[in-house]
C-alpha cells in the first residue's frame, strides 16, 4: 500500500481533511472526519499543496472546475458513477435518475445514490450536484446544510 499523506484545510463547511497517495488525491473527508488512519502521516506534498490551492480558489469563487490527479477507490460500478459526477457542470444539478439514465439504466437509481453516498472525494467530485427527482436536497456526507451552501455557492439555488 502506498505511503498516505494528509493536510487539513479550513473551509467555511467545516475543516476538511484531504489525503493523497505519490499519485493522487486519494480522498477529502468532511467534517466530522473522526481521527485519521495510523499509517497517514500529516505533512504537505506537492499534490497536496496542489489540492489546497484550488479548493481555496473554489471556496472564493475563483475556480470553477478541479485539475488534479485523482486516486479514488472504488468497484467498477462506483468509479463509472463518479465518472458521471464529474461530468455535471458547475452551477447545475441533476436528479439521481438523470444519472442512472447517463449510466444506461435509469432503475439504477438508488445504487446510484449509493454508491453517490460513498464518493471520497466531495465537492471535487460534486456528488453535491445531485439532487431528489423533485429537486430536494437528499444524502450527502456533509450534511445537507453543507450540500446546500456549495449549491448555492455555485448559483444552483438562487433563493432556495
Amino acid at each position: 500500500m502506498p505511503r498516505l499523506s494528509y493536510v487539513l484545510l479550513t473551509s467555511p463547511i467545516g475543516d476538511l481533511r484531504l489525503v493523497a497517495s505519490p499519485n493522487g488525491l486519494r480522498r477529502i473527508d468532511l467534517p466530522p472526519a473522526g481521527a485519521p488512519e495510523n499509517s497517514w502521516v500529516e505533512e504537505s506534498t506537492p499534490i497536496l499543496a496542489e489540492s489546497v490551492r484550488q479548493l481555496t480558489e473554489y471556496f472564493a469563487g475563483d475556480r470553477r472546475n478541479f485539475d488534479l490527479p485523482l486516486e479514488p477507490e472504488g468497484t467498477d460500478f462506483q468509479l463509472s458513477v463518479w465518472k458521471v459526477l464529474r461530468a455535471i457542470p458547475f452551477g447545475r444539478t441533476i436528479s439521481y435518475g438523470e444519472q442512472a439514465r447517463r449510466l444506461g439504466d435509469a432503475n439504477k437509481a438508488r445504487a446510484v445514490g449509493s454508491a453517490n453516498g460513498r464518493n471520497p472525494l466531495p465537492i471535487v467530485v460534486p456528488c453535491h450536484r445531485v439532487v431528489g427527482a423533485d429537486g430536494s436536497l437528499t444524502g450527502f456526507s456533509g450534511g445537507v446544510d453543507a450540500k446546500r451552501w456549495l449549491l448555492e455557492h455555485e448559483g444552483s439555488l438562487v433563493g432556495a
